[in-house]
């Protein structure tokens, strides 16, 4: 690194630390930047410490505030949250902005003082009614969010309009997205994009992010993949974590690019190892599946369990079958029926009836036909058409429930009306067992079904 400085730098060097001996403020500080910078000086923190303290000590508000972002970093000195909060309040008392928006930071944080919202946002509304752009920013987040007050959509949008026009990314980003959610403001994706395109263009990644969604989706914008792609390749580089798995699904499926599924395998690598849960899913399903990867049961089921336990119904559903068939893994039925429980708990109507097959044969948990009928019943009401199959032998032979020829009959049609070819077998089986006036009350009933949810595809095998 080359250390060599001009006659000018050391000269205003030599000045500014003559004037800091005897002892002027505004000298220590400004010693203490050229020791921070390395101006006329070899950089050292340590020495930079010193004199913005000494200069801090004399009460000038913006040394004080340096002091304090200094114990904050743990730059020249080491970390204290209580000290950095103690010279950030010095300080801000005085009217600093920079330091009352950093206060406000350390109430919001709790680092150093106790955590309170509606501490930070009064330092931060001091310091955005003195017009700082980043401070507005927290204020309007502040209100759009009810961070330490009553939500104001209205409060929300003239703070974050403020710092928009001035110019920070963060609030233009928040302002896009209350026009595009029509929050104070009739939803507008034109708008929204208006707003997203300024943020991205200063580097923002979860602007560009919204850029490429906006292009994906044609929101405010003819549809265009190509540009889709580029504005999330962007986003995606910067780390930002729902760009990189937009940018996995892109490539896997050839949107505005050639498909590439190896590359699609590394975007979703890199979203889910920072604990983004669909990328898990999505990678648990490549390496199910081999696309894009050497197929491996294994790392299939781990990645699915990552996804599992964030919730992602999916994901439970695959690590129940994988564990229920053994698959990448020794047989376990009752971790098989755990996983099944907690994707029916979110209304999984594959999970539910699998999980009433579990519990009409005992597998896993006690046999239970009453179970068995109330999980086939949830499912088949959704439309499930296994379920409806299942649901309709239940009836048929009495299990669980008190033999009905009459709903058997229209529970095996409906699964039949949905391509079950065993349905369609049963359902002749059973015409000719049955009076007219029970198929004709059958068939009625059938007709005014309706299910409750859309009616998801029957899944039995891991990857789906």
């Amino acid at each position: 690194m080359d250390h060599r400085h001009s006659t000018a730098d050391s000269s205003v060097f030599n000045w500014y630390r003559d004037a800091a001996a005897r002892g002027n403020p505004y000298a220590q500080f400004n010693l203490a930047l050229l020791y921070k910078k390395g101006q006329g000086v070899r950089r050292d923190e340590e020495r930079a410490f010193v004199w913005m303290r000494l200069a801090a000590l004399q009460g000038l508000a913006f040394a004080q505030n340096h002091v304090g972002a200094m114990y904050y970093n743990g730059r020249g000195t080491p970390c204290r949250d209580a000290e950095a909060a103690f010279w950030f309040r010095c300080a801000a008392e005085q009217g600093e902005a920079s330091a009352q928006q950093n206060l406000g930071q350390m109430y919001r944080k709790g680092r150093g003082v106790p955590r309170c919202e509606e501490t930070a946002l009064a330092w931060f509304s001091r310091a955005a009614e003195q017009g700082v752009a980043s401070a507005q920013a927290l204020a309007g987040e502040a209100y759009l969010l009810g961070l330490g007050t009553r939500r104001s959509e209205p409060l929300a949008l003239a703070w974050l309009r403020k710092a928009a026009l001035q110019g920070d990314a963060g609030a233009q980003l928040n302002l896009g997205l209350m026009h595009r959610r029509g929050q104070g403001v009739p939803a507008s994706d034109a708008a929204a994009l208006a707003w997203f395109r300024q943020a991205a263009a200063q580097g923002h990644p979860a602007a560009q992010r919204q850029v490429g969604v906006a292009y994906a989706e044609g929101r405010g914008v003819a549809p265009d993949q190509r540009r889709a792609y580029c504005w999330l390749a962007r986003a995606a580089a910067q780390d930002d974590v729902d760009a990189q798995f937009n940018l996995g699904v892109l490539l896997a499926n050839g949107f505005g690019v050639d498909r590439d599924e190896p590359e699609a395998f590394i975007w979703y690598r890199r979203a889910a190892e920072s604990g983004h849960a669909l990328a898990q899913y999505n990678l648990g399903a490549m390496y199910a599946q081999g696309r894009g990867v050497e197929a491996d049961p294994a790392r299939a089921l781990e990645w699915y369990c990552q996804a599992a336990e964030q919730g992602v119904a999916n994901a439970q559903f695959n690590a129940a079958v994988m564990y229920a068939n053994g698959q990448g893994v020794e047989r376990d039925d009752a971790r098989a029926v755990a996983w099944y429980q907690a994707a029916a708990e979110q209304g999984d109507a594959s999970a539910l009836n699998n999980l009433g097959v579990m519990y009409a044969n005992g597998q896993g948990v006690a046999r239970s036909d009453a179970d068995a009928l109330a999980c086939y019943r949830r499912a088949a009401e959704q439309g499930h058409a296994l379920a409806q199959y299942n649901l309709g032998g239940m009836y048929n032979a009495g299990r669980g429930v008190a033999r009905d020829p009459v709903l058997a009959f229209m529970w095996i049609s409906l699964s039949a009306a949905s391509g079950n070819a065993s349905a369609a077998a049963l359902r002749e089986q059973m015409l000719a067992l049955l009076t007219p006036a029970q198929v004709a009350k059958a068939q009625a009933m059938a007709a005014l079904f309706q299910p409750d949810a859309a009616g998801r595809a029957d899944r039995t095998a891991a990857g789906a």
